[in-house]
């Protein structure tokens, strides 16, 4: 079987990290592409089988037969075509793996056939770079037969500014349809936080009652990843964060995130609002948990009552479930934990037994409104929203969006 042929539907990964490989599975499930090139970079192993044993298993979510069949489906099918290249077939998919280069403009996507790839290391974040800086980069992808690549992390710029016009921040369902393959070359796929975050915001913004929004702050309860320590280590010269090096199994470890300049990228009406944003890291594998706070300028009606208020808010999230964020947002009314998420294939889902609201005033005095000291002061209703929502960071949130905004970004290029 030649992968080579042009006629054949292909996708590139770059990568077989955590995102890489639960990439494949997703994609292998979906079927979009005829075949994947999957650049590893080096030997895995001792031989081809360990390979295998690297894509077919997985300490999180079971193994690759489980995700395709469930606990009592049959076993997926894992054939070795050609040792040599090597070449596999996975249930009937020819899966290609490259071994040799680590610069992104040595891998040879022209001569693969590939017209789109993914970017799985999370080594290759500013797209302003190019390969004549005789750095490894993301635009060498480009320079080595690639049309488009997404990027599975947030684009990062070391100069501060992105003046790379060819690059764009997408996450699927929020901004996906912005995408003009004429122009669009280099597409950051966001954070999962980013993902799941801006389809809570999303439906605040687009309803009248709920779109002015005063200041907003977040928090993530996250879940480990890789880039955190196993055990207390010794951190790194001129480390600014010490806790980085403190034991992921033992602590919960406050961190920084930053979603809240990712946001404004993907949903600029986030700019003219105050917003803040933090991560806190706690001891399990996946699924994570976005504390959405939201202080909004209220009306009161006749009786004095806000028109904000918790019943409104889940409404809004209900209706958003099933119209225009259907599949990518649920609104679950049941008592749920962590683990009970793992796989969800949405962005993200409302917890909305735990939606609450609370309505106070601000004082303004009179000499502020340009009246005679002593005035009655005008009293601004006000009220304080806490929404929370559910993501699986791995593979069920933030994979599933990624895949979806790439099949999308495949079929828009010609």
């Amino acid at each position: 079987m030649n992968l080579s042929l042009r006629s054949k539907k292909l996708l590139g990964i770059n990568g077989l990290g955590r995102i890489g490989k639960l990439l494949l599975w997703n994609q292998l499930h979906l079927r979009h592409y005829e075949g994947f090139v999957v650049n590893c970079g080096r030997e895995v192993g001792k031989d081809l089988d360990d390979l295998i044993q690297v894509i077919e298993t997985d300490s999180t979510y079971g193994s690759l037969h489980k995700f395709l069949y469930g606990m009592v489906g049959r076993k997926a099918e894992i054939k070795i075509l050609d040792k040599d290249k090597p070449l596999l077939e996975i249930e009937g998919i020819p899966v290609k793996i490259l071994r040799q280069a680590r610069d992104p403009k040595d891998i040879n996507w022209l001569n693969e056939g590939v017209r789109i790839v993914v970017d799985c290391t999370g080594n290759f974040l500013d797209p302003t770079l190019s390969p004549e800086s005789g750095k490894p980069c993301l635009r060498g992808h480009l320079e080595a037969g690639a049309l488009k690549v997404i990027c599975s992390a947030p684009f990062k710029v070391k100069s501060g500014i992105n003046d790379a016009v060819d690059s764009k921040t997408m996450i699927y369902g929020i901004n996906h349809l912005d995408f003009n393959p004429r122009e669009h070359h280099l597409i950051s796929a966001a954070s999962c936080t980013t993902t799941g975050l801006a389809h809570m915001i999303k439906p605040l913004l687009e309803n009248e009652a709920t779109s002015s929004i005063v200041t907003a702050s977040m928090s993530t309860i996250h879940a480990a990843t890789n880039t955190q320590s196993i055990l207390d280590s010794v951190p790194k010269a001129a480390a600014s964060d010490l806790r980085k090096s403190r034991s992921v199994l033992n602590n919960i470890i406050l961190s920084t995130t930053g979603v809240s300049k990712a946001l404004e990228l993907v949903l600029p009406a986030i700019k003219h609002i105050g917003f803040m944003a933090d991560s806190v890291r706690i001891p399990t594998t996946t699924v994570s948990l976005i504390n959405l706070n939201v202080t909004f300028h209220t009306r009161l009606d006749s009786l004095g009552e806000p028109n904000i208020n918790r019943k409104l808010l889940n409404g809004i999230y209900q209706q958003a479930s099933e119209g225009s964020q259907k599949g990518l947002l649920i609104y679950s009314q049941r008592q749920n934990v962590s683990s009970d998420l793992i796989g969800s294939p949405a962005a993200i889902t409302i917890e909305a037994h735990e939606t609450h609201t609370r309505t106070g005033f601000i004082e303004i005095p009179s000499e502020l409104m340009n009246q005679k000291a002593g005035g009655e002061p005008l009293r601004m209703p006000v009220t304080h929203a806490k929404i929370f929502g559910w993501y699986d960071n791995e593979l069920g949130s933030y994979v599933n969006c990624l895949s979806r905004l790439t099949n999308y970004i495949e079929e828009k290029t010609n």
